[in-house]
């Protein structure tokens, strides 16, 4: 009995004594399975991480070879395009001299003819020579004309003038402004009022100040409040005034605008499109130049119009120049020139 009291008495100690110590290892069991944990993926990393770097490296050395094969493919395309560059050029060059030396021996042999060329630039040196001493002397005749009216008109305004000033004459009581006693001759102008006869001034008609018709009346509709008085009876005032019509003429005179201002903006492209319009319909040659390898064709070349002068020549570029001889001929001309233009094609 003693014993089991003992015992009972010692329950609750050994109660939590088993809850203490069953705490503590699921605290170690806990943390044990951390670091198996922690363990597991650390290896796990290191298995992946070591993976990964060998799948790198195989990448790169792959990645390598193939980089290295499209370098040395462009590479050898890319000299096999210069070389054909290079092919080409010197195929087109070694055309060209041939092309370029036939042509030469043939304008030299069939085309130019230096002595008729000569006496060509010689006629037109004369021609030049008289064209240009008739433009001269067609030149001073207008200089001659210009001048000539030039003092006519001088003379008509000194007339003028003197006719207006007439008031200015000597009389023989007063001497004039232009006949100084101090002068051994009277002035010109003196001599010119002399002869010339004072201007006469006209009278303007009255205007009838009358109403219009009220149906066809353009001016404004008023009335006249008084009678126009009548004009006043006196003497014109002697002096150098114009007439009344005249001054009237100038003062009330329409709007003259200049050059710029009348003109419009797109004037100059305007005139530009008519001309272009007008040389499209009045087109002297529409057929293009017919070189020398066309002597078969049945068209003939038209020569310019300088060409045809007063001088009897042989034309320049119709008989020397344009000569066909095909007895001279090594070969057929158009295969010739088929020849020739299949290997500029090259």
């Amino acid at each position: 009995m003693a014993t089991l009291a003992r015992l009972r008495a010692r329950l609750p100690a050994l109660r939590e004594e088993c809850f203490r110590r069953n705490g503590a290892v699921d605290e170690y069991r806990k943390k044990e399975y951390k670091a198996a944990v922690k363990i597991q993926s650390w290896f796990r990393g290191c298995r992946v991480r070591a993976y990964i770097r060998y799948l790198n490296s195989v990448i790169i050395i792959i990645q390598k070879w193939w980089r290295g094969y499209q370098g040395r493919r462009y590479f050898r395309k890319m000299v096999e395009t210069a070389y054909f560059i290079m092919k080409m050029n010197f195929y087109n060059e070694m055309a060209v001299r041939i092309q370029k030396r036939w042509r030469g021996y043939y304008v030299r042999k069939y085309t130019h003819n230096y002595y008729a060329l000569k006496k060509y630039l010689e006629a037109i040196s004369v021609n030049n020579e008289i064209v240009r001493k008739e433009l001269n002397e067609y030149a001073e005749m207008r200089e001659k004309e210009k001048k000539k009216k030039d003092l006519e008109k001088k003379e008509k305004e000194k007339d003028h003038q003197a006719r207006k000033m007439h008031y200015l004459l000597s009389t023989e009581q007063i001497a004039g402004v232009y006949n100084s006693p101090f002068r051994k001759s009277p002035d010109p102008m003196e001599l010119l009022l002399r002869k010339s006869k004072p201007l006469s001034h006209r009278q303007q008609p009255a205007k009838n100040h009358l109403i219009c018709d009220w149906s066809n009346c353009t001016r404004s509709l008023t009335f006249p409040t008084a009678q126009p008085l009548p004009p006043i009876g006196r003497q014109k005032p002697q002096g150098p005034f114009r007439d009344t019509a005249e001054v009237l003429q100038q003062r009330y005179k329409p709007l003259e605008p200049t050059l710029r201002v009348a003109a419009s903006i797109n004037s100059l492209e305007k005139a530009r499109e008519e001309i272009k319009r007008e040389e499209w319909r009045n087109c002297v040659h529409d057929n293009e130049f017919l070189p020398f390898s066309s002597y078969h064709k049945k068209e003939k070349y038209d020569p310019s119009i300088h060409r045809s002068g007063r001088y009897d020549q042989e034309t320049y570029g119709i008989k020397h120049f344009r000569e066909v001889q095909p007895k001279k001929w090594i070969a057929d001309k158009l295969l010739e020139w088929s020849g020739m233009w299949n290997t500029s094609q090259i």
